[in-house]
Parts: structure tokens; C-alpha cells; sequence
């Protein structure tokens, strides 16, 4: 019977380009600025990586579809290279790959990179995808914003909300993530905003504005793992594991059947119980020590903390209003400043988030630290509320 993942797999370094509008940058001067971080925190040589998995998702416009760039651009010693795409999980699908080579013993050090440069598109969101390629006009009445304005419409309606206390408890998550980017010298956005800039900004998609809605810009990350016995003997102390991975896919049912109110992400709630079984984590309220979930818009980061079970459903409202996902309050959320502040180079935001974890497991994230963490979570979120894949991940200190 399958016994998960639980700290057969530790993170040996981890690396992070600057998010922003790179424009002096190509994707292959974002991966390298990454790799070379996470090549010197492993403390090793590129000739000692025996696998890679490489993720970007709009591929026509940068890199290409094989894991040939990765390897050519950090000269890889002829390794395995795959590339994986799976919407906005895609960071995390790398990670994947890299950690279940690990775990399966395949391999004993395998890297984990993801890219996106998006900004050179000239589109002001995400390049419209479809299942023929870029602007094929498949879900042309779509967008990002009204799909998930729906989500709050529906949301607001099962559990009654006041639509001025949904509004206010979003404008707090908005100012909130950019109190927390502010800190962060990596994120793109680091400007502080007020409630009344939320309350008072363009409407983008009733009831998203625009300080509700995240950006759109360029980055990589990259994760070094191996099994702790190896890094132990690399000379790694205090090592950072993986606890959990879990991956939930949208079968149709949110779309064709009754059950589903569109409030809720059937993905997330299914992912997150996988992960919490699979973690040992029987009560995340209080064990979880901080969360980086897809807080593509505030709404989204809402609705995720009750499908992750931290918030009872329909009382997220109270709990970030209180604070309780705030920098200094009981389990932050977004503690790097999130998407709303780096923006959200698809193939790369999954392993940023994870960067975030480790910085803060390792007691490295500088002004942002939070004292003494033990497990940090970090959630994808791709597609449309009907139809989405929902990524969960657990880190924490190696035997914790």
C-alpha cells in the first residue's frame, strides 16, 4: 500500500529570479539567474544534478515545448530533461517530477525549475490559450476576471454576505499582501496601499477592482532536492523536507451535475485532504505555521482558506478581518507578498511560493521571518472555477 512522500525527500537549495517587467532579461537569463542562486545554496556542481524537470506554460512565446532550453541554457551534463506544463500548477508539477524521481530512488539530486516571460507578449493578461494554441478565439467570452467575479457572486449568495463586509475583508487581503511585499526585495510590486485605494480603485469585474486582481509579469525559481541522507552527508543541517504533494484535477462533475454551487473549488477541498493525510496533519489550524496560496484575486485567497479547512465556511470574512492571516498574526498567508505582489509567470510561481517556505523554515527570509515555523503550505490554483487543477504541498523541518 502507498505510503507518500513524507520526508523521503529533502530540499538541498532553492533559487529565485526578481518578478517584474524584465525587459532587459530573456527567459534564459531569468533561468540562470535562478539556478545559480539554488546552485550555490545546494552547495554542489551542475555535474552532480542526475534529472531535471523544467515548467513554462505559454511556450510559443519564449522557450519552446522540449526540456532542450534547459539543458542547453545551464549546460546540463546530458541529463534527463522533461518538460511539464499543467496551467497554472505548473512550477509545482516540476517539483513533482523532481521529488518522486527522488523518493522512488531513481535518482539521488534532481533539480526543478520553472520559467515565464510574459511580459514581452503585449498582452495586458495572460495570452488567451485554447486548445488549438494562442488567440484561437476557444473561450473567447472568458476572462480571468469575470469567471472568478463569479466565484464571489456565488459565494456571497450561498453564505449571505453583506456586500460591502466581502469587499472589506478583500481590500484587507489586498493591503495586507502589499504590506508583506513591501518587504520583499524579489517581489515586483512593493508599493503599500490603503483600504480606501482598494474600496475607490477601477472596477475591473464586479465586485473585483483593480487592487483586487494580481499582475502579470516575468520570473524563474528552482528547487534542488535529494533524499536527507544525502544532504546530510553533503554537510546540510536542519534540513527542509517535503511532507506532502498532492494533485486534484477537475473531472467535470463542478460543470455537468447539481452539487456544485460554484462558491468553492471541489479541486483545492479534495488536494488538501490528500495532503494533510499524507502530511500526518490532523488539525491544520493549528499546526500549519504559515500558507502561499493562488491568490490570483483577493476573492480567490478567501474561498481557498475555507476549501483548506483553516476558516470554517462562510466565516473567512471574520478571520482576515481579525487579522489572523495577517504578517504578525496567527498563521500568515502570503507572508512574501503572494501573487497580488509578484505577479504570475506561470511556470515559475508554484516554485516561488516554494522559495518563500524555505526561506522561512531555514530562517533566512530576513525581515518577513516569522519565529520558529515548522510547516509551511503552499496551494496552485489553474484553470476556471468549473474547471481547474488544484496543487497542495507541505514542507517542513525534516522529522517535525
Amino acid at each position: 500500500m502507498a505510503s507518500g512522500i513524507r520526508d523521503k525527500v529533502a530540499i538541498l537549495g532553492m533559487g529565485c529570479s526578481k518578478f517584474g517587467e524584465r525587459w532587459d532579461r530573456n527567459a534564459e537569463d531569468l533561468m540562470v539567474e535562478a539556478f545559480e542562486e539554488g546552485l550555490k545554496d545546494a552547495e554542489i556542481g551542475r555535474d552532480q544534478i542526475e534529472a531535471a524537470w523544467f515548467g513554462t506554460a505559454i511556450e510559443e512565446q519564449h522557450v519552446g515545448k522540449s526540456g532542450i532550453p534547459l539543458a542547453m541554457t545551464l549546460r546540463l551534463p546530458y541529463i534527463p530533461v522533461t518538460r511539464v506544463e499543467n496551467y497554472c500548477a505548473t512550477g509545482t508539477e516540476a517539483f513533482r517530477g523532481a521529488v518522486y524521481a527522488v523518493a522512488s530512488g531513481a535518482v539521488d539530486i534532481a533539480l526543478a525549475l520553472g520559467v515565464e516571460k510574459l511580459k514581452d507578449t503585449g498582452y495586458g493578461g495572460l495570452p488567451q490559450r485554447g486548445r488549438g494554441g494562442l488567440n484561437n478565439l476557444f473561450w473567447a467570452n472568458i476572462s480571468a476576471p469575470g469567471s472568478f467575479a463569479q466565484l464571489a457572486a456565488a459565494y456571497r449568495a450561498k453564505h449571505r454576505v453583506d456586500a460591502k463586509d466581502l469587499k472589506r475583508a478583500m481590500a484587507h487581503i489586498s493591503v495586507k499582501s502589499h504590506d508583506n511585499g513591501a518587504k520583499n526585495p524579489k517581489a515586483h510590486l512593493r508599493n503599500r496601499i490603503t483600504e480606501s485605494d482598494v474600496m475607490n480603485a477601477p472596477m475591473i469585474a464586479d465586485p473585483l477592482g483593480l487592487y483586487d486582481c494580481c499582475g502579470v509579469s516575468d520570473g524563474s525559481a528552482c528547487a534542488i532536492v535529494t533524499t536527507p541522507e544525502i544532504a546530510r552527508g553533503l554537510g546540510k543541517k536542519d534540513l527542509v523536507a517535503v511532507k506532502a504533494l498532492q494533485l486534484a484535477v477537475s473531472n467535470g462533475q463542478e460543470a455537468q451535475f447539481g452539487d456544485w454551487d460554484g462558491s468553492y473549488f471541489a479541486t483545492t477541498r479534495v488536494a488538501a485532504k490528500r495532503a494533510y493525510r499524507e502530511a500526518g496533519v490532523d488539525d491544520p489550524r493549528k499546526r500549519i505555521s504559515m500558507f502561499d496560496v493562488h491568490d490570483c484575486f483577493s476573492i480567490t485567497e478567501l474561498v481557498t482558506m475555507e476549501d483548506l479547512g483553516i476558516s470554517e465556511e462562510g466565516r473567512a470574512i471574520n478571520d482576515v478581518l481579525d487579522g489572523f492571516y495577517d504578517a504578525s498574526g496567527t498563521v500568515p498567508c502570503q507572508i512574501d507578498g503572494g501573487l497580488k505582489c509578484f505577479g504570475h509567470p506561470i511556470g515559475a510561481s508554484g516554485l516561488r511560493m516554494l522559495y518563500e517556505m524555505y526561506l522561512q523554515l531555514s530562517g533566512r527570509a530576513g525581515e518577513r521571518q516569522r519565529p520558529a515555523p515548522v510547516l509551511g503550505m503552499t496551494h496552485n490554483l489553474g484553470g476556471f472555477p468549473s474547471q481547474n487543477v488544484s496543487s497542495v504541498t507541505i514542507v517542513g523541518s525534516y522529522g517535525a
